[in-house]
């Protein structure tokens, strides 16, 4: 058993903020950070584009981008919490900036400032194609120069601890749920580990694995979303997952799919079809630049009309040496499997990107569930809305960091240990026999997300999934009592719990709105309102 101040479950942009800065205010204080694989193997460290962030007051304003943002999310953003972000986020971004972040300058010193789609200006600060990598980074070099900050790797957090694991009857209209800690895997003994925790952080990111082919790392299983709905804390608008419409397409292509980042088409990239045809002006006035909910879809009405798995992205009137300077990475990728940009078009298709739902948080980070503050990609704060508008999410990432910091620093001297908490019981459980178990409960699951709950569903297809979900559940439940623990069989579980909500969430939409498009219900309709599961 270990007892930690501070526990931070994900080492990722949020975690690692909020870390770092309750450290830093109690440095008499323990600050434990947990995470499932390496430090830095994270959904930051994938991240592209950049940030957004108003930041040339002459050309832009804060208005200007909670317009922007609010018209992205469709109807469904909470605008007192887009204003908080917005208006926040320059703050946090100079903070990140003097702990050793490095964007790229112009030669007179500015800020290179991109754009992309649902932006109506340049705003979006970046370092070449690799921000999150270089954001990461600097992040983890001020966290290793914090005394009381200890990262432990490769341990994987089964369920936060409530009052239910001291025998107590808890259901979502309990009242005052607490969090007193967490139960722990380490990968590296095999065991399971108690850690009790006076406040607790679930910055755990996203849940693309759910799907066949997304740009999300392998970790990316939904695992906080997962046990805070089985601790009964509240869900919401889990239906709004946004698929990035430009992932770089291979043959056979499944799991982590290479990304071309938003900031191609906003420096002059063209999407094309089959025919050559510049088809995104037939899907809306803003062409390529459009938000990502109607890029998506038009791809995806493109392929499914001309009978090919992806559609092209045109760079070829780019300079060699344009290209070069700000998308490196992407250069190189597209070469390392015979694409020259500045002779062949780029093959692109849509792959899952990013979770819009996620836990219910209020402006503060705190959840329905006391002493758990939640934030990063697992958070739904009420930014986004019904679709991310592109870059915001490294921004929330900071901004809710350091509410969640600001609220935990006034409150943790009134916490105590709850040393009542038993330690994990696997009493009755025995190895497993046949991995293939759980590997093909992977394979079903992810077939059945992509198939049914893609871009574009319908209640049939929403039904159908509904129905594959219960059996994969009971038989991964049966699993799980049965034998022991290991990695896979945890992410399994939470990736069910995950696709599960997504359906549910779709299923309750009797709409299309933002990234739900539901054919049998085309049109928006007149009531809007979050889904709270």
């Amino acid at each position: 058993m270990q007892k930690t101040d501070f526990l931070v479950i994900g080492s990722g942009i949020a975690g690692l903020t909020y870390a770092l800065k309750v450290a830093r205010y109690y440095p008499e204080k323990k600050v434990l950070v947990m995470t499932k694989a390496a430090a830095d193997e994270t959904n930051t460290k994938y991240a592209q584009g950049g940030v957004a962030v108003v930041n040339d007051l002459e050309n832009d304003s804060f208005e200007k981008h909670i317009e922007d943002t609010l018209i992205a999310g469709d109807g469904l953003c909470n605008r007192n919490v887009v204003e908080i972000v917005v208006k926040e986020g320059p703050d946090r971004v100079r903070e990140l900036i003097e702990w050793g972040a490095r964007f790229d300058k112009e030669q007179d010193g500015d800020y290179k400032l991109g754009k992309e789609g649902g932006h109506s200006e340049f705003r979006i600060i970046h370092h070449k194609d690799i921000t999150g990598w270089e954001m990461e980074r600097a992040l983890l070099d001020a966290v290793a120069r914090q005394s009381n900050i200890t990262i432990v790797k490769h341990c994987f957090v089964i369920d936060i601890i409530t009052q239910h694991h001291m025998g107590y009857l808890v259901t979502k209209a309990t009242p005052d749920i607490e969090c007193y800690g967490v139960y722990v895997l380490n990968s590296n003994t095999t065991q399971v580990e108690k850690i009790l925790a006076k406040i607790t952080l679930l910055a755990t990111g996203g849940n693309g694995q759910v799907y066949r082919t997304t740009t999300n790392p392998s970790i990316a299983t939904g695992d906080g979303i997962a046990m805070v709905y089985r601790a009964k804390g509240r869900i919401e608008n889990m239906e709004f997952i946004q698929f990035h419409p430009t992932a770089l397409y291979e043959p056979g292509m499944k799991g982590q799919a290479f990304l071309i980042t938003e900031a191609v088409r906003g420096d002059g990239g063209i999407l094309r079809n089959k025919e050559g045809e510049a088809f995104m002006e037939r899907y809306d006035d803003r062409k390529d630049l459009a938000p990502r909910d109607i890029v998506a879809r038009a791809i995806d009405s493109e392929m499914k009309r001309t009978g090919n798995e992806h559609v092209w992205l045109d760079c070829r009137h780019f300079t060699k040496e344009k290209f070069v300077e700000h998308f490196p990475n992407i250069y190189e990728k597209c070469l390392s499997v015979g694409i020259d940009i500045t002779r062949n078009m780029i093959p692109v298709t849509p792959a899952a990107h990013y979770s819009c739902g996620g836990i219910k948080t209020d402006e503060w980070g705190r959840s329905s569930i006391k002493h758990l503050f939640v934030c990063g990609e697992c958070a739904s704060t009420g930014l986004h809305g019904a679709n991310r508008l592109a870059s915001n999410s490294l921004l929330e990432a900071m901004v809710f960091a350091h509410r969640c910091y600001t609220d935990a620093v006034n409150i943790v001297h009134a916490l105590s240990f709850n040393d009542a908490i038993p330690d994990w019981n696997a009493k009755g459980t025995s190895e497993p026999k046949e991995m293939i178990l759980i590997t093909q409960s992977l394979k079903e699951l992810q077939l059945v997300m992509s198939d049914y709950v893609g871009i574009v569903r319908n209640d049939v297809r929403l039904q159908r999934a509904l129905r594959r979900l219960d059996l994969l559940w009971e038989e991964t439940e049966q699993l799980y009592q049965n034998t022991s623990i290991s990695l896979q069989l945890l992410e399994l579980r939470n990736l069910i719990s995950v696709g599960y909500l997504i359906v549910k969430g779709a299923a309750f939409r009797k709409e299309s709105r933002g990234l739900h498009y539901n054919t049998d219900y085309p049109s928006k309709s007149a009531m809007v309102q979050n889904i709270v599961l």
